[in-house]
Formats: C-alpha cells, structure tokens, sequence
C-alpha cells in the first residue's frame, strides 16, 4: 500500500480531558498582555442616548431655555421698539412657554419633512419647508 501525506485535521468536537481544560485556562490569564492597565471607556452605540433624552425631555414639563439669557433676549428685542420698559415676570415665563412650545411644534413638523424625504436627519431644508407649509415665509 502506498503512503499517503498527512494533512492536518480540525477537531470534531470531542470533549477534551477536565485537567487540560483548566491549565489552558490558567496559561490563558497569565499570559495576557497588559496595555497600562488603561480600561477603555464604555460607549452607547450611536442614536441610543439621544432617544433616551427624547424620552427623558417628553415626560418633563420644565422649560428648556434658561430663564436669565431669554430675559435678556426679550429685553434687547424690546428695546427696540421702546426704550424703559419693564416686564412682570409672569410676562417673561408666559413668553417662554410660548416660545418653547412653537419651537417643539417647528421641530416636529422639521422632523416629518425630513422623514417625508426618506432621511432620519433634520436638515435646513426641512425648517424652510415646514415654515412655508405653515404660512410663516412667502416665497
């Protein structure tokens, strides 16, 4: 009978002797190599914090903008117009509410322009469309 060359064969799946299992094991931890001991910081796969904030920010009902720099915006836009004017500040928070609750209502509409569209990111484009659509800007 002729020889034939042998070539190397995969295990089929035999179980392997306990003994050896748990010295693999311990050959394994020893000789791993160490990098500083400088542990990677752990990472949210992308869009997973930002719909967990969608979800936090749905349930709240506290404003959004700060109070002390949107005092300060109404008042410049109202210098403007009149010089010495003084704002109670149940006048401020009632702009605010406002002001927040248009925002949310343009950025919804901005997002289903944007989805029409066949896209998940709101783009400059989609404010404009959802503006005219709702008769804010003549073009």
């Amino acid at each position: 009978m002729a020889r034939t060359k042998q070539s190397a064969r995969k295990s089929t799946g035999g179980k392997q002797p306990r003994n050896q299992i748990l010295s693999t094991k311990l050959a394994t931890k020893d000789n791993r190599p160490t990098h500083g001991g400088v542990k990677k910081p752990h990472r949210y796969r992308p869009g997973t914090v930002a719909l967990r904030e969608i979800r936090r920010y749905q349930k709240t009902t506290e404003l959004l903008i700060r109070k002390l720099p949107f005092q300060r915006l109404v008042r410049e836009i109202a210098q403007e117009y009149k010089t010495d004017l003084r704002f109670q500040s149940s006048a401020v928070m009632a702009l605010q509410e406002a002001a927040e609750a248009y925002l949310v209502g343009l950025f919804e509409d901005t997002n289903l322009a944007a989805i029409h569209a066949k896209r998940v990111t709101i783009m400059p484009r989609d404010i404009i469309l959802a503006r005219r659509l709702r008769g804010e800007i003549r073009m």
